[in-house]
Protein backbone atom coordinates (compact mmCIF):
# COMPACT_ATOMS: atom_id res chain seq x y z
CA UNK A 1 0.00 0.00 0.00
CA UNK A 2 1.67 2.95 -0.99
CA UNK A 3 1.48 6.26 1.70
CA UNK A 4 2.79 9.06 -0.78
CA UNK A 5 1.58 12.22 0.60
CA UNK A 6 -0.30 13.37 -2.49
CA UNK A 7 -2.37 10.06 -2.18
CA UNK A 8 -2.96 9.37 1.37
CA UNK A 9 -5.86 11.06 1.48
CA UNK A 10 -7.19 9.58 -1.34
CA UNK A 11 -5.96 6.12 0.12
CA UNK A 12 -7.76 7.22 3.18
CA UNK A 13 -11.00 7.29 1.68
CA UNK A 14 -11.07 4.49 -0.58
CA UNK A 15 -9.89 2.17 3.20
CA UNK A 16 -12.97 3.93 4.54
CA UNK A 17 -15.14 3.52 1.90
CA UNK A 18 -14.48 -0.56 1.28
CA UNK A 19 -14.53 -0.89 5.57
CA UNK A 20 -17.98 0.66 5.20
CA UNK A 21 -19.09 -1.90 2.66
CA UNK A 22 -17.95 -4.65 4.79
CA UNK A 23 -19.67 -3.29 7.81
CA UNK A 24 -23.19 -2.53 5.62
CA UNK A 25 -23.38 -6.40 4.87
CA UNK A 26 -22.56 -7.08 8.18
CA UNK A 27 -24.98 -5.18 9.58
CA UNK A 28 -27.38 -6.81 6.92
CA UNK A 29 -27.12 -9.96 9.03
CA UNK A 30 -26.74 -8.90 12.29
CA UNK A 31 -29.40 -6.16 12.74
CA UNK A 32 -31.92 -7.86 10.56
CA UNK A 33 -31.42 -11.18 13.16
CA UNK A 34 -31.89 -8.42 16.10
CA UNK A 35 -34.84 -7.11 14.34
CA UNK A 36 -36.78 -10.44 15.09
CA UNK A 37 -34.42 -11.39 18.07
CA UNK A 38 -36.89 -9.92 20.67
CA UNK A 39 -40.09 -11.37 19.55
CA UNK A 40 -37.93 -14.66 18.31
CA UNK A 41 -37.60 -15.48 21.90
CA UNK A 42 -40.81 -14.48 22.97
CA UNK A 43 -42.06 -17.23 20.43
CA UNK A 44 -40.27 -19.70 22.31
CA UNK A 45 -41.19 -18.59 25.60
CA UNK A 46 -38.95 -16.67 27.04
CA UNK A 47 -41.03 -13.35 28.74
CA UNK A 48 -40.17 -10.13 29.24
CA UNK A 49 -37.58 -10.29 32.15
CA UNK A 50 -35.34 -13.06 29.94
CA UNK A 51 -35.89 -10.83 26.90
CA UNK A 52 -34.32 -8.36 29.24
CA UNK A 53 -31.62 -10.20 30.23
CA UNK A 54 -30.71 -11.66 27.14
CA UNK A 55 -30.79 -8.42 25.35
CA UNK A 56 -28.38 -6.49 28.54
CA UNK A 57 -25.99 -10.28 28.48
CA UNK A 58 -25.69 -9.91 24.72
CA UNK A 59 -24.26 -6.52 25.09
CA UNK A 60 -22.57 -6.62 28.28
CA UNK A 61 -20.16 -9.43 26.33
CA UNK A 62 -20.39 -7.35 23.01
CA UNK A 63 -18.95 -4.44 24.69
CA UNK A 64 -17.19 -6.01 28.36
CA UNK A 65 -14.63 -7.70 26.81
CA UNK A 66 -13.79 -4.82 24.32
CA UNK A 67 -11.12 -4.00 27.11
CA UNK A 68 -9.57 -7.34 25.99
CA UNK A 69 -9.39 -7.55 22.94
CA UNK A 70 -8.34 -3.51 22.74
CA UNK A 71 -5.33 -4.30 24.69
CA UNK A 72 -4.34 -7.22 22.69
CA UNK A 73 -4.47 -5.36 19.41
CA UNK A 74 -2.71 -2.80 21.01
CA UNK A 75 -0.17 -5.14 22.23
CA UNK A 76 0.25 -7.23 19.25
CA UNK A 77 -0.74 -5.03 16.52
CA UNK A 78 -2.74 -8.01 15.20
CA UNK A 79 -5.48 -6.44 14.10
CA UNK A 80 -6.81 -8.21 10.99
CA UNK A 81 -6.64 -11.53 12.93
CA UNK A 82 -8.87 -10.58 15.61
CA UNK A 83 -11.00 -8.89 12.86
CA UNK A 84 -11.44 -11.85 11.18
CA UNK A 85 -12.28 -14.01 13.74
CA UNK A 86 -14.98 -11.92 15.71
CA UNK A 87 -16.75 -11.31 11.85
CA UNK A 88 -16.50 -15.09 11.73
CA UNK A 89 -18.35 -15.22 14.74
CA UNK A 90 -20.33 -12.15 14.81
CA UNK A 91 -22.10 -13.02 11.64
CA UNK A 92 -22.33 -16.94 11.03
CA UNK A 93 -24.02 -16.48 14.63
CA UNK A 94 -27.11 -15.38 13.26
CA UNK A 95 -28.32 -17.67 10.23
CA UNK A 96 -27.23 -20.36 13.14
CA UNK A 97 -30.72 -18.68 15.00
CA UNK A 98 -32.76 -20.86 12.23
CA UNK A 99 -31.75 -24.10 13.97
CA UNK A 100 -32.38 -22.87 17.01
CA UNK A 101 -35.29 -24.97 18.89
CA UNK A 102 -35.73 -23.41 22.33
CA UNK A 103 -35.12 -19.96 23.68
CA UNK A 104 -31.71 -20.91 25.84
CA UNK A 105 -30.09 -22.35 22.44
CA UNK A 106 -31.52 -18.87 20.92
CA UNK A 107 -30.44 -16.85 23.48
CA UNK A 108 -26.75 -18.27 23.55
CA UNK A 109 -26.42 -17.93 20.05
CA UNK A 110 -27.44 -13.94 20.20
CA UNK A 111 -24.62 -13.50 23.11
CA UNK A 112 -22.51 -15.23 20.88
CA UNK A 113 -23.15 -12.77 18.01
CA UNK A 114 -22.73 -10.04 20.48
CA UNK A 115 -19.36 -11.51 21.66
CA UNK A 116 -18.01 -11.75 18.30
CA UNK A 117 -18.58 -8.46 17.32
CA UNK A 118 -16.47 -7.85 20.83
CA UNK A 119 -13.46 -9.37 19.20
CA UNK A 120 -13.22 -7.60 16.17
CA UNK A 121 -14.65 -3.71 16.84
CA UNK A 122 -11.59 -2.28 18.98
CA UNK A 123 -8.96 -2.95 15.94
CA UNK A 124 -12.17 -2.31 13.56
CA UNK A 125 -12.13 0.98 15.46
CA UNK A 126 -8.23 1.62 15.53
CA UNK A 127 -7.96 1.01 11.74
CA UNK A 128 -10.25 3.57 11.15
CA UNK A 129 -9.08 6.00 13.12
CA UNK A 130 -5.70 6.25 11.41
CA UNK A 131 -7.83 7.62 8.22
CA UNK A 132 -9.12 10.12 10.54
CA UNK A 133 -5.94 12.29 10.24
CA UNK A 134 -6.56 12.70 6.73
CA UNK A 135 -10.17 13.26 6.42
CA UNK A 136 -11.13 13.96 10.12
CA UNK A 137 -12.69 11.76 12.74
CA UNK A 138 -15.73 13.10 12.52
CA UNK A 139 -16.59 12.53 8.96
CA UNK A 140 -14.53 9.13 8.80
CA UNK A 141 -16.70 7.84 11.73
CA UNK A 142 -20.40 9.36 10.24
CA UNK A 143 -19.53 8.17 6.65
CA UNK A 144 -18.55 4.17 8.29
CA UNK A 145 -21.51 4.79 10.48
CA UNK A 146 -23.71 5.76 7.62
CA UNK A 147 -23.30 2.45 5.73
CA UNK A 148 -23.75 0.66 8.64
CA UNK A 149 -26.75 1.78 9.40
CA UNK A 150 -27.98 1.28 5.51
CA UNK A 151 -27.14 -2.34 5.77
CA UNK A 152 -29.00 -1.96 9.33
CA UNK A 153 -31.82 -1.05 7.48
CA UNK A 154 -31.93 -3.58 4.74
CA UNK A 155 -31.01 -6.23 6.55
CA UNK A 156 -34.80 -5.76 9.17
CA UNK A 157 -36.43 -5.56 5.69
CA UNK A 158 -34.81 -9.20 4.69
CA UNK A 159 -36.14 -10.35 7.69
CA UNK A 160 -39.66 -9.09 7.22
CA UNK A 161 -40.22 -10.50 3.81
CA UNK A 162 -39.04 -13.89 5.24
CA UNK A 163 -41.97 -13.88 8.14
CA UNK A 164 -44.21 -12.36 5.15
CA UNK A 165 -43.87 -14.91 2.76
CA UNK A 166 -43.03 -18.22 5.15
CA UNK A 167 -44.37 -16.70 8.66
CA UNK A 168 -41.38 -18.74 10.24
CA UNK A 169 -38.73 -17.21 12.22
CA UNK A 170 -35.67 -19.69 11.01
CA UNK A 171 -37.57 -19.27 7.25
CA UNK A 172 -35.91 -15.47 7.90
CA UNK A 173 -32.92 -16.02 9.54
CA UNK A 174 -32.21 -18.79 7.38
CA UNK A 175 -32.08 -15.69 4.40
CA UNK A 176 -29.34 -13.64 6.70
CA UNK A 177 -26.83 -16.49 5.69
CA UNK A 178 -26.28 -14.69 1.93
CA UNK A 179 -25.20 -11.31 3.21
CA UNK A 180 -23.25 -12.88 5.52
CA UNK A 181 -20.98 -14.08 3.39
CA UNK A 182 -20.85 -11.45 1.30
CA UNK A 183 -19.40 -9.66 4.01
CA UNK A 184 -17.02 -12.24 4.72
CA UNK A 185 -15.84 -12.04 1.04
CA UNK A 186 -15.60 -8.23 0.68
CA UNK A 187 -13.58 -8.36 4.25
CA UNK A 188 -10.87 -10.41 2.40
CA UNK A 189 -10.69 -8.21 -0.19
CA UNK A 190 -9.83 -5.28 2.20
CA UNK A 191 -7.11 -7.70 3.77
CA UNK A 192 -5.89 -8.26 0.47
CA UNK A 193 -5.86 -4.40 -0.50
CA UNK A 194 -4.80 -2.59 2.76
CA UNK A 195 -2.60 -4.98 5.23
CA UNK A 196 -1.18 -1.87 6.74
CA UNK A 197 -3.85 0.84 7.29
CA UNK A 198 -2.14 2.14 10.01
CA UNK A 199 0.77 3.50 7.59
CA UNK A 200 -2.57 6.34 6.54
CA UNK A 201 -1.10 8.13 9.28
CA UNK A 202 2.19 8.16 8.41
CA UNK A 203 3.97 6.42 11.07
CA UNK A 204 4.63 2.43 12.04
CA UNK A 205 2.56 1.13 14.93
CA UNK A 206 4.39 2.38 18.37
CA UNK A 207 4.85 0.19 21.53
CA UNK A 208 1.97 0.07 23.50
CA UNK A 209 2.13 2.50 26.95
CA UNK A 210 1.12 2.20 30.26
CA UNK A 211 0.30 5.15 31.18
CA UNK A 212 -3.71 5.98 32.29
CA UNK A 213 -6.24 7.86 30.67
CA UNK A 214 -6.87 11.32 31.35
CA UNK A 215 -9.63 12.90 33.77
CA UNK A 216 -11.86 14.52 30.64
CA UNK A 217 -11.85 10.33 28.84
CA UNK A 218 -13.49 8.98 32.46
CA UNK A 219 -15.89 11.92 33.01
CA UNK A 220 -16.62 11.10 28.79
CA UNK A 221 -16.81 7.74 29.73
CA UNK A 222 -19.20 8.44 32.81
CA UNK A 223 -21.51 10.09 30.74
CA UNK A 224 -21.59 7.53 27.88
CA UNK A 225 -22.31 4.75 30.58
CA UNK A 226 -25.53 6.90 31.89
CA UNK A 227 -26.51 7.11 28.08
CA UNK A 228 -26.30 3.61 27.60
CA UNK A 229 -28.45 2.17 30.56
CA UNK A 230 -30.79 4.51 30.03
CA UNK A 231 -31.31 3.42 26.14
CA UNK A 232 -33.91 1.28 25.87
CA UNK A 233 -32.63 -1.64 23.62
CA UNK A 234 -34.51 -2.82 20.66
CA UNK A 235 -35.30 -6.32 21.81
CA UNK A 236 -37.57 -5.06 24.80
CA UNK A 237 -39.10 -2.57 22.22
CA UNK A 238 -40.13 -5.12 19.84
CA UNK A 239 -41.15 -7.70 22.92
CA UNK A 240 -43.64 -4.74 23.95
CA UNK A 241 -45.14 -4.00 19.78
CA UNK A 242 -46.19 -7.76 20.22
CA UNK A 243 -46.91 -8.20 23.55
CA UNK A 244 -49.01 -4.85 23.33
CA UNK A 245 -50.13 -5.52 19.53
CA UNK A 246 -49.21 -1.97 18.80
CA UNK A 247 -47.02 -3.17 15.53
CA UNK A 248 -47.95 -6.53 13.36
CA UNK A 249 -45.44 -8.86 14.19
CA UNK A 250 -44.63 -8.51 10.34
CA UNK A 251 -44.06 -4.83 10.41
CA UNK A 252 -42.09 -4.78 13.18
CA UNK A 253 -38.65 -5.37 11.59
CA UNK A 254 -39.78 -2.24 9.45
CA UNK A 255 -40.34 -0.07 12.31
CA UNK A 256 -36.34 -0.53 13.11
CA UNK A 257 -35.64 -0.40 9.42
CA UNK A 258 -36.93 3.18 9.58
CA UNK A 259 -34.91 3.66 12.67
CA UNK A 260 -31.66 2.37 10.83
CA UNK A 261 -32.16 4.58 8.00
CA UNK A 262 -32.34 7.45 10.03
CA UNK A 263 -29.47 6.41 11.91
CA UNK A 264 -27.48 6.22 8.38
CA UNK A 265 -28.57 10.01 7.64
CA UNK A 266 -28.17 11.33 10.86
CA UNK A 267 -24.71 9.63 11.13
CA UNK A 268 -23.38 11.43 8.30
CA UNK A 269 -24.62 15.20 9.43
CA UNK A 270 -23.12 14.13 12.74
CA UNK A 271 -19.76 13.27 11.33
CA UNK A 272 -19.75 16.30 9.29
CA UNK A 273 -20.71 18.73 12.09
CA UNK A 274 -18.56 17.16 14.76
CA UNK A 275 -15.15 18.30 12.84
CA UNK A 276 -16.20 22.07 13.22
CA UNK A 277 -18.86 21.66 16.26
CA UNK A 278 -17.19 18.78 18.63
CA UNK A 279 -19.04 18.54 21.85
CA UNK A 280 -21.96 20.82 21.63
CA UNK A 281 -22.97 19.19 18.31
CA UNK A 282 -23.08 15.54 20.05
CA UNK A 283 -25.18 16.79 23.40
CA UNK A 284 -27.36 18.45 20.78
CA UNK A 285 -28.15 15.45 19.17
CA UNK A 286 -28.70 13.13 22.95
CA UNK A 287 -31.65 15.16 22.78
CA UNK A 288 -33.73 13.29 20.66
CA UNK A 289 -33.34 10.23 22.01
CA UNK A 290 -34.40 11.24 25.04
CA UNK A 291 -38.04 11.65 23.87
CA UNK A 292 -38.25 8.16 22.14
CA UNK A 293 -39.61 6.00 25.03
CA UNK A 294 -42.51 7.11 25.77
CA UNK A 295 -43.48 7.21 22.86
CA UNK A 296 -42.46 3.50 21.57
CA UNK A 297 -43.79 2.42 25.29
CA UNK A 298 -47.59 4.71 25.35
CA UNK A 299 -47.82 5.61 21.88
CA UNK A 300 -49.88 3.77 19.11
CA UNK A 301 -48.47 2.82 15.82
CA UNK A 302 -47.93 6.27 14.54
CA UNK A 303 -46.39 7.51 17.56
CA UNK A 304 -43.80 4.19 17.94
CA UNK A 305 -42.91 5.18 14.50
CA UNK A 306 -41.92 8.96 16.06
CA UNK A 307 -40.15 7.40 18.51
CA UNK A 308 -38.22 5.07 16.23
CA UNK A 309 -36.84 7.51 14.11
CA UNK A 310 -35.52 9.03 17.42
CA UNK A 311 -33.99 5.94 18.89
CA UNK A 312 -32.50 5.77 15.58
CA UNK A 313 -31.02 9.49 16.01
CA UNK A 314 -29.66 8.24 19.41
CA UNK A 315 -27.83 4.95 17.50
CA UNK A 316 -26.25 7.12 15.02
CA UNK A 317 -24.89 9.82 17.67
CA UNK A 318 -23.59 6.61 19.91
CA UNK A 319 -21.74 4.65 17.28
CA UNK A 320 -20.68 7.54 15.15
CA UNK A 321 -20.36 10.39 17.82
CA UNK A 322 -19.07 8.90 20.71
CA UNK A 323 -15.78 7.32 19.00
CA UNK A 324 -15.22 10.42 17.20
CA UNK A 325 -14.99 12.58 20.25
CA UNK A 326 -12.80 9.51 21.87
CA UNK A 327 -10.71 9.48 19.42
CA UNK A 328 -9.49 12.93 20.52
CA UNK A 329 -8.96 11.85 24.10
CA UNK A 330 -5.91 9.86 23.60
CA UNK A 331 -2.56 9.44 21.64
CA UNK A 332 -2.55 7.16 19.03
CA UNK A 333 -1.16 4.37 20.62
CA UNK A 334 -3.60 3.93 22.89
CA UNK A 335 -6.61 3.96 21.02
CA UNK A 336 -7.30 0.28 20.93
CA UNK A 337 -7.11 -0.06 24.64
CA UNK A 338 -9.38 3.18 24.91
CA UNK A 339 -11.84 1.58 22.91
CA UNK A 340 -11.95 -1.29 24.40
CA UNK A 341 -12.05 -0.04 28.19
CA UNK A 342 -14.62 2.70 27.37
CA UNK A 343 -16.94 0.10 25.00
CA UNK A 344 -16.44 -2.25 28.66
CA UNK A 345 -18.07 0.37 30.77
CA UNK A 346 -20.58 1.27 27.83
CA UNK A 347 -21.46 -2.79 28.06
CA UNK A 348 -21.81 -3.14 31.65
CA UNK A 349 -24.24 -0.01 31.90
CA UNK A 350 -26.24 -1.37 29.38
CA UNK A 351 -26.39 -4.54 30.73
CA UNK A 352 -27.73 -3.39 34.10
CA UNK A 353 -29.94 -1.19 32.46
CA UNK A 354 -31.14 -3.61 29.89
CA UNK A 355 -31.93 -5.77 32.88
CA UNK A 356 -33.37 -3.14 35.44
CA UNK A 357 -36.07 -2.53 32.11
CA UNK A 358 -36.79 -5.80 31.57
CA UNK A 359 -37.94 -6.60 35.31
CA UNK A 360 -39.56 -2.96 35.76
CA UNK A 361 -41.62 -3.73 32.32
CA UNK A 362 -43.60 -6.83 34.12
CA UNK A 363 -44.44 -4.52 37.07
CA UNK A 364 -44.95 -0.94 35.40
CA UNK A 365 -44.37 0.75 32.01
CA UNK A 366 -44.77 3.64 33.14
CA UNK A 367 -41.57 3.43 35.65
CA UNK A 368 -39.50 1.97 32.14
CA UNK A 369 -39.67 5.27 31.11
CA UNK A 370 -38.95 7.49 33.55
CA UNK A 371 -35.99 5.29 34.08
CA UNK A 372 -34.93 5.87 30.56
CA UNK A 373 -35.46 9.49 30.33
CA UNK A 374 -33.70 10.39 33.98
CA UNK A 375 -30.61 8.55 33.38
CA UNK A 376 -30.60 9.92 29.55
CA UNK A 377 -31.21 13.47 30.79
CA UNK A 378 -28.55 12.63 33.72
CA UNK A 379 -25.78 12.40 31.08
CA UNK A 380 -25.90 15.99 29.89
CA UNK A 381 -23.80 17.51 32.98
CA UNK A 382 -20.87 15.32 32.38
CA UNK A 383 -20.86 15.99 28.60
CA UNK A 384 -20.26 19.69 29.39
CA UNK A 385 -17.95 18.50 32.12
CA UNK A 386 -15.47 17.11 29.62
CA UNK A 387 -12.28 18.74 28.53
CA UNK A 388 -11.66 19.51 24.78
CA UNK A 389 -9.92 16.83 23.53
CA UNK A 390 -6.01 18.28 22.23
CA UNK A 391 -6.47 19.15 18.88
CA UNK A 392 -2.87 18.94 17.64
CA UNK A 393 -3.40 14.87 17.39
CA UNK A 394 -5.68 15.43 14.53
CA UNK A 395 -6.03 17.43 10.87
CA UNK A 396 -9.42 18.98 12.17
CA UNK A 397 -10.97 20.73 15.77
CA UNK A 398 -12.43 19.70 17.90
CA UNK A 399 -14.08 22.37 20.31
CA UNK A 400 -16.82 22.96 22.61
Amino acid sequence: MSTAAPDLKKLAFRFVLIIGIVNLFADMTYEGGRAIGGPFLGALGAGAAVVGLVAGLGELMGYGLRSVFGYLADKTHRYWTLIFIGYAINLLAVPALALAGNWPVAAALLIAERTGRAIRKPSAETMLSYAGKSLGQGWVFGLNEALDQAGAAIGPLIAALGLYFQHRYQFAFGLLLVPALLCLGALTAARIRYPRPHELEGRAPQPLRTKGFSTSYWIYLAAAALIAAGFADFSLIAFHFRQASTVPQDVIPVYYSVAMVTSALAALLIGRLLDSGGLRVLIAAFLAPVFSAPLVFFGGAAAALVGMVLWGVGIAAQDAGLKAVLAGFVPRERRGAAFGVFDTGFGIAWFLGSVAMGFLYEHSIFMVVVLSMVLQLASFPLLFLAKRPPSQQFGRKFVI
